[in-house]
């Protein structure tokens, strides 16, 4: 049956697709180390945005938002990371029952590893791919992704996310 619905989009569809699951199989998996510490790349993803919010400053429900998280799973996994010495929670001034998350040293350095690698192996290949398209390009390639996902019940909040 030829899926007429998806149109010119198929092998851009199937493209996405094929990341996506390769992705998701991947994705909770501890399969990367550094020093004596394995992770996974949603808890490289959570210690990426905690470093990103040094200078931001959003709330732990935004991050997660821009996650694509839930709240209760950035929790889990905030949790791991202090678990294996990469975060610390710390009181914030001036309140006694706020927090702040502050990525340790050994996190850095486990983030700076990470980065170099996945640069290297993983994300040079696509910048190299997409070096043709204008900035205006590219936010369209970033808005149609944010609106095929808009409609999802994940998007809503009704399911639990990947942690």
């Amino acid at each position: 049956m030829k899926l007429e619905w998806m149109g010119e989009y198929r092998d851009l569809v199937e493209a996405l697709i094929h990341y996506c699951n390769i992705y998701a199989g991947v994705y909770r998996t501890e399969k990367m180390h550094f020093q004596d510490v394995s992770y996974s790349y949603s808890q490289i993803q959570v210690l990426e945005y905690l470093l990103e919010n040094e200078e931001r400053r959003e709330n732990m429900s935004r991050i997660a938002s821009r996650l694509g998280i839930t709240r209760s799973n950035f929790t889990k996994i905030v949790h791991r990371l202090q678990a294996k010495g990469l975060l610390e929670k710390r009181p914030m001034p001036g309140s006694s029952r706020e927090r702040s998350l502050s990525v340790t040293p050994l996190g850095r350095a486990l983030y700076e590893d990470y980065a170099r690698e996945i640069l290297r192996w993983h994300f040079s290949p696509m910048f190299t791919s997409l070096a043709g398209l204008t900035p205006e390009d590219r936010d369209r390639v970033r808005d149609a992704l944010l609106a095929s996902m808009a409609g999802s019940d994940y998007s809503r909040g009704g399911t639990d996310g990947a942690g």
